[in-house]
């Protein structure tokens, strides 16, 4: 077979990711937190980059003028505030903030105080070291053990002694293995130190519910636990109410973690009737290209490193607009699409998909969804994340369509507004929703409840009726 070769020539549309490209992407699935780091760290990297304010001539000229004014005004304290720093290195006058104390500084000083001898308070300081956030000894003490050098001859025995003289400290429950343990170490805690003890028969039963019953107590069959306790209706309720003032957590007041407060990247609000999204100003970094190295440059063009970095710095500009403009398109066209949900609420949101916003904007799903991933709104009904606002579409007995997060809320209103003596199961919910026009199969509302967070009916049950003042017979 003879073969033959043949030139051909074809041509197609290749998309090629080049480095800008992938600047954008980026950019673009970045939160506003993690858009902030980047920017920080390229205003480090890249001197090419900077602040509009940052060498702002005028604005420094008028807080100099404003400050000039303030002195001709109160001159007895603009003296004052200069001769309290002559010294440029001065603290500031006001009141330092005390460090807040941690548990195991909070520990140590409980160990410093006990006439424990110096090898026992080693294996104290040990154990302090190994508990977790909770207040916890997430490590057994045959592990410990094992790590510990041979030549110490640290048995067993020594450090059990020590896991004792930890969990005497407060708070209480502190050392525990186990919650069973710790609500038990509280229980004999405050019984220890209370005015009135608590009658015998109430602390005996609670104190079996913590070491062998909390899986019972916790899946609301009352009937099944009194049967174990072998005790009253009054006792057992008495003893549920003990259990419920202890600490799962002993070191909930010593917790350092900071609170996340998001701050939305885009504003709605209605104008002239129509509800409109506007960039959020707090999220927008202001940069610009340093003018007086670009003036540089246009003099001295064969700097080729500085050439590079003014590349980069309009690159990094470019992708940042286009990441912000792109965010306010897709905000927009929700908000078009969602006007009966900034009026009313929750309950009004319709169905939504990534495609029907791709084809309006004619753009990919995959950047709706970046856009759309991590940024937030802030609405009449709070700070929602734009994601929220997309559903599949649930038919309703008249023709029309719903979303899932419509429905979510109606479940969420009738779990507020069940008796506590007769909750509604998922097929009563499921009849609810009916007879408001949305038909939806029992396992549907199942799902959705468990998505909001909502227990069984049977586990609502049992939790209002040990809440109960009162027996229900």
């Amino acid at each position: 077979m003879q073969s033959r070769q043949s030139l051909e020539l074809r041509q197609h549309q290749q998309l090629a990711l080049t480095p800008q490209l992938q600047q954008s992407i980026r950019f673009l699935q970045l939160s506003a937190q993690e858009l902030e780091l980047e920017v920080a760290q390229a205003l480090l990297e890249n001197p090419m980059l900077e602040h509009e304010e940052e060498y702002d001539i005028v604005a420094a000229d008028t807080v100099a003028e404003e400050a000039q004014a303030r002195e001709d005004r109160w001159p007895l304290l603009g003296t004052a505030s200069r001769a309290g720093n002559n010294n440029a290195d001065d603290e500031p006058t006001r009141p330092e903030t005390a460090m807040p104390e941690s548990l195991q500084d909070h520990l140590l000083q409980q160990l410093h105080l006990t006439r424990a001898q110096q090898r026992d308070c080693a294996l104290v300081t040990l154990l302090i070291d190994e508990l977790d956030q909770n207040g916890y000894l997430p490590t057994p003490l045959e592990d410990i053990l094992q790590y510990l050098p041979p030549e110490l001859a640290v048995d067993i025995d020594e450090l059990q002694a020590a896991l004792r003289l930890l969990q005497s400290f407060d708070p209480p429950g502190v050392g525990a293995t186990s919650l069973a343990d710790c609500l038990c170490l509280q229980l004999e805690h405050s019984q220890a130190l209370s005015a009135t003890p608590v009658p015998a028969d109430i602390l005996a039963c609670a104190t079996l519910i913590a070491r062998d019953h909390l899986a019972v107590l916790a899946s609301g069959n009352l009937n099944r636990l009194r049967d174990a306790l072998s005790c009253d209706q009054e006792t057992l309720r008495a003893a549920h109410a003990l259990l419920l003032q202890m600490e799962p957590r002993p070191a909930r007041n010593w917790a350092t973690s900071t609170a996340d407060y998001v701050t939305p990247d885009v504003l709605v609000r209605k104008v002239k009737g129509r509800w409109r999204a506007s960039l959020n100003p707090a999220v927008v970094p202001k940069l610009r290209i340093n003018s007086v190295y670009e003036s540089l440059l246009d003099r001295a063009p064969a700097a080729p490193a500085m050439q590079g970095q003014l590349q980069q710095a309009q690159g990094l500009i470019k992708s940042m607009n286009q990441r912000f403009v792109t965010i306010l398109r897709v905000t927009q066209a929700i908000v078009d699409r969602q006007q009966e949900f900034f009026e009313q609420g929750v309950g009004a949101m319709r169905p939504l998909l990534l495609r029907d916003i791709s084809q309006e904007l004619e753009l990919h799903e995959s950047t709706v969804s970046r856009a759309t991933r991590q940024k937030y709104a802030q609405t009449p009904w709070g700070v929602i994340e734009l994601k929220r606002f997309f559903g599949a579409a649930l038919q309703t007995d008249d023709g029309a369509t719903t979303s899932a997060t419509a429905v979510r809320s109606l479940i969420l209103k009738l779990v507020g507004e069940e008796s506590a003596k007769k909750p509604l199961s998922d097929s009563q919910i499921a009849i609810r929703l009916a007879e408001q026009g949305v038909v939806i199969a029992r396992r549907t509302v199942a799902k959705y409840r468990e998505a909001a967070g909502i227990e069984p009916a049977i586990l609502r049950k049992a939790r209002a009726a040990l809440e109960s003042p009162r027996s229900d017979g």
